[in-house]
């Protein structure tokens, strides 16, 4: 058995690994009927044993539809963290108890709200890669994007390697459909 933690209503859950059908990407959560994403891990550490496992994104399996990521940059108060996109609609803020951020990012900022940015993902026209919209999501402190800050109803299309500040935190975001 595993914990697993619903990312969209937080609930702890235990599930017996053996029973999940191979090339699975997702599972429906009991509570709030969303999909909660799921990645295989072949390897965990001793002081990994026994504590709550939240994974986000689908391993790179046949199944993979990771079109993107956000990678939150160390500093003194946030550790490296890496977020996989799908296509879709989804949030990014600061980890509280009371978030409804779809991704929580682990932080003592702040000054990030817990839910800062809404990120939109969708296809181009005619399948040729995606648009990632980014917005701020009435957050207290701004969205600053390449350094330049966020109007209310700003929506802007990420481009590869850019950057979106939260708080003081920094994330980047990649295109894994960018080819060079």
């Amino acid at each position: 058995m595993i914990a697993v933690k619903c990312p969209h209503c937080k609930i702890g859950l235990k599930v017996d690994e053996s029973r999940i059908p191979e090339g699975i990407v997702t599972f429906k959560c009991p509570k709030c009927k969303k999909d909660i994403p799921l990645t295989y891990l072949d390897n965990i550490s001793e002081e990994q044993e026994g504590e709550t496992i939240l994974v986000f994104g689908a391993s790179s399996t046949s199944g993979d539809n990771t079109v993107g990521t956000l990678t939150v940059l160390p500093d003194a108060d946030t550790a490296h963290q890496v977020f996989q996109i799908k296509e879709g609609i989804f949030t990014v803020g600061r980890e509280a108890k009371v978030s409804v951020a779809d991704f929580c990012v682990k932080t003592s900022d702040k000054t990030m709200s817990r839910n800062h940015i809404r990120i939109e993902v969708k296809k181009k026209p005619k399948g040729k890669g995606f648009f990632y919209c980014l917005s701020d999501n009435n957050s207290k402190n701004n969205t600053l994007y390449n350094g330049k800050s966020l109007e209310t109803g700003d929506i802007i299309v990420l481009q590869n390697d850019d950057e979106i500040t939260l708080g003081h935190t920094q994330i980047r975001f990649n295109d894994k459909t960018d080819k060079p």
